[in-house]
């Protein structure tokens, strides 16, 4: 039996109440582990990196406040926790987004059960545990998209004008134009709200 000071200790950031629940419960019974904390928003995860210390977090990508990539690129390079990003989104884009934030593992939700404790191992370790096939898609198809591209093509997405992108991100409107359409140029869109459609659906939003 695992000696309670080597207990992997770990934090689970999910805002759905039921799947954090499971989530615990099912770390709780695996063997060398200890969930030392259930969070449900982006903001209150880095809080309680701050205050647990934990070794492994694991975060979901879509959260109030934060999302969890946010999250992921906040803590990279942090000293001593690695982060899962535990997801029900199977999309290349968002597994290279979290690789380049700096995380450890891009696991499904509708993986089998005993290979998240596994993974929480492995990442304890130092090691990346990824979806082998998304893997391979990122690596076939990588985000076309810069960060300022990708910034005011969400916006755009959500039906927020040229005009007020420009006094949010505090840009010109030639610039923000200029942006709009080298995204849908190089996304292929019919407008800026098809190409933050296709973005989105590639998991490059």
């Amino acid at each position: 039996m695992t000696a309670p000071s080597q207990l992997i200790q770990v934090a689970i950031a999910e805002d759905q109440e039921m799947v954090l629940g499971a989530l615990a419960a099912l770390l709780e019974r695996a063997e060398g582990i200890q969930v030392v904390a259930q969070i449900r928003n982006g903001r209150a995860a880095l809080e309680a990196v701050a205050t647990h210390q934990p070794d492994v977090l694991i975060v979901d990508i879509e959260m109030p406040e934060m999302s969890g990539l946010e999250v992921a690129n906040r803590l990279k390079g942090h000293p001593s926790v690695r982060v899962i990003v535990l997801t029900t989104f199977a999309r290349a884009g968002y597994l290279r987004r979290a690789m380049d934030a700096g995380a450890y593992g891009y696991l499904l939700k509708d993986s089998p059960a005993r290979e998240l404790a596994d993974a929480v191992r492995k990442v304890f370790r130092g090691e990346r545990v990824v979806n082998p096939e998304l893997a391979a898609e990122a690596l076939s198809e990588p985000d076309p998209l810069t960060d300022r591209e990708r910034e005011v093509l969400r916006l755009a997405g959500e039906g927020v004008s040229g005009k007020d992108i420009a006094a949010r991100l505090r840009l010109s409107g030639g610039t923000v134009r200029n942006y709009l359409s080298e995204a849908r140029s190089k996304l292929g869109g019919a407008n800026s709200v098809d190409s933050a459609r296709i973005a989105r659906e590639k998991g490059w939003l």
